[in-house]
């Protein structure tokens, strides 16, 4: 039974999400989120906390390093992450046999967490009601993860038309507003539905 999950990310948007989704997906479950301040930082300082983090890592932890794909090559930047676990002495999900109990799970948000947040339509909408109620049916926002033009930058110019955030859209803010309403499993972002089970799967 899993006692504790660690959660490292990437900037403080993200962190401010999560907030409030894992307690919808872990229920009691303790959980820690590491922050560091970008992906470079993330990617970089990583190695030496997941070797500390091997030392001692009690059976029914776990890891999970999410991060954003953003231009990045998507199976280099995997390969990435689970090659730092391994030199780490830990287990990925992926690299574990059947059966066997892995310590860390990789994810890649693809694109940006602005994606889930298109996938979860009503709970933007929950937090910032003057927005278009039809805007995933149009061509272009069918696919949360296939946003064109930047995903932030989209919902920052769908906000703006709606009269939310002006001067520049204040990440943080957002995602705290939206996560508050989100409904996992009702999640259309592939890639949201793709970390909420590796959640899942670390609850085994």
């Amino acid at each position: 039974m899993l006692e504790k999950i660690i959660v490292l990310v990437e900037e403080y948007s993200m962190e401010a999400a999560l907030e409030h989704l894992l307690p919808k997906l872990l229920g009691d479950i303790e959980y820690q989120i590491i922050r560091f301040q970008c992906k470079d930082d993330l990617l970089k300082k990583a190695p030496e906390r997941l070797r500390g983090y091997a030392s001692w890592l009690p059976a029914n932890w776990r890891i999970l390093v999410l991060v954003d794909r953003d231009d990045d090559d998507c199976m280099v930047l995997k390969a990435e992450l689970e090659n730092m676990a391994a030199a780490a002495g830990l287990l990925t999900k992926t690299a574990a046999d059947n059966g066997q109990c892995f310590q860390v799970v990789n994810r890649i948000a693809i694109e940006e967490l602005e994606a889930w947040f298109f996938g979860d339509w009503s709970a933007v909408q929950a937090a910032y009601p003057r927005v278009p109620a039809t805007l995933p049916q149009k061509a272009g926002f069918r696919d949360p993860d296939a946003v064109a033009g930047g995903t932030w930058e989209a919902l920052e110019r769908v906000l703006k038309k709606a009269g939310y955030f002006s001067t520049g859209l204040r990440k943080v803010e957002l995602a705290r507003s939206v996560a508050v309403h989100m409904n996992p499993p009702n999640n259309t972002s592939r890639s949201f539905q793709i970390f909420a089970g590796a959640v899942t799967a670390a609850l085994a």
